[in-house]
């Protein structure tokens, strides 16, 4: 069983799997890469002078892995139901179960409402944590903006999602910091490579 369970392989669902998974949690994220990103170049996001969408997603999918987080890259999710203590996703293959679930499927609302999600018009209704009427499931990026589709606000989402999760386990207000001379101990090898 997996702390988190994040379906989806773009901005906001590998900011999730990586701000949780560099931060303690046992994380599962499940990718089928049918990301807009690999139609996209990025001039736009802070600190990334220009990158290509593709190599933006192999840096964020090199950074999870860093951190142990284990990816299922193209088993696609059919369905999430909440379960006895948390969430049981499933796929073709098998059947998970997580503690909290975050669903960054784009503009694909399909599991927010079979999970029974509240909506708000047409847009999964959050809160600024990013959690969902259902407690313990978060929704992230174009489900929950109606055309504010952008690499960063997603990651942003992410990350806000993975912060209020942190938070909850912790038991207090989280917040990923790290400070330069803490760089080598975090990061060892990875900071050569992104």
């Amino acid at each position: 069983m997996a702390d988190v369970i994040v379906i989806g392989g773009g901005p906001a669902g590998l900011t999730t799997a990586l701000f949780a998974a560099k931060n303690g949690l046992s994380t599962t994220v499940f990718d089928t890469d049918k990301t807009w990103m690999h139609k996209a170049h990025l001039f736009n996001y802070p600190g990334i002078g220009s990158i290509d969408g593709t190599d933006y997603m192999e840096t964020l999918r090199t950074q999870v892995d860093h951190f142990d987080a284990e990816r299922h890259q193209g088993e696609e999710v059919t369905d999430v139901s909440e379960g006895d203590d948390g969430f049981v996703v499933t796929t073709d293959d098998d059947e998970y179960e997580s503690d909290y679930v975050v669903l960054a499927t784009g503009a694909n609302r399909d599991l927010a409402e079979s999970l029974g999600c509240a909506f708000d018009d047409e847009i999964v209704d959050v809160d600024v944590t990013m959690e969902t009427s259902v407690e313990g499931a978060y929704a992230t990026g174009a489900m929950v903006r109606a055309e504010e589709w952008q690499a960063v606000i997603s990651a942003g989402d992410g990350a806000a999602a993975a912060l209020n999760i942190l938070s909850k386990e912790k038991g207090e207000h989280y917040h990923d910091f790290d400070v330069p001379a803490d760089a080598e101990s975090v990061y060892g090898s990875l900071i050569d490579e992104v």
